[in-house]
């Protein structure tokens, strides 16, 4: 018999500065969370539907020993537009459709479907 998979509601994350609401409605919140010993995390809460996690794939597409660059006419839509791309551009890391309207290009870190 199989066993049901586990999901994790929450994580948390070393801090780095956060300066968006949560994309797309794929997470459900964050908060800064301030610790006694001087360093300060990230608590990511997750968003589900029906039990299941929203965030059903994601895959690294930049690596460190192959670094993909994309120019903004060639921003890859992930499953059709359902789906994001996170980007690392000039003007910050943002998702694919907000570097389109930016009208800048990057490295493409990651997909997120």
């Amino acid at each position: 018999m199989r066993k049901k998979p586990r999901y994790r509601r929450r994580l948390a994350a070393p801090r780095q500065r956060a300066r968006r609401s949560p994309e797309r409605g794929l997470l459900r919140g964050y908060a800064k969370v301030d610790h006694s010993d001087g360093r300060s995390e990230l608590e990511i809460e997750l968003k589900y539907f029906d039990g299941q996690p929203v965030i059903r794939e994601i895959s690294r597409v930049s690596k460190p020993g192959r670094r993909v660059y994309v120019a903004v006419r060639n921003l890859p839509r992930v499953n059709n537009g359902l789906g994001v791309s996170i980007l690392s551009t000039p003007k910050g890391v943002m998702a694919d459709h907000d570097a389109r309207e930016a009208n800048v290009g990057g490295e493409l870190l990651c997909t997120v479907f």
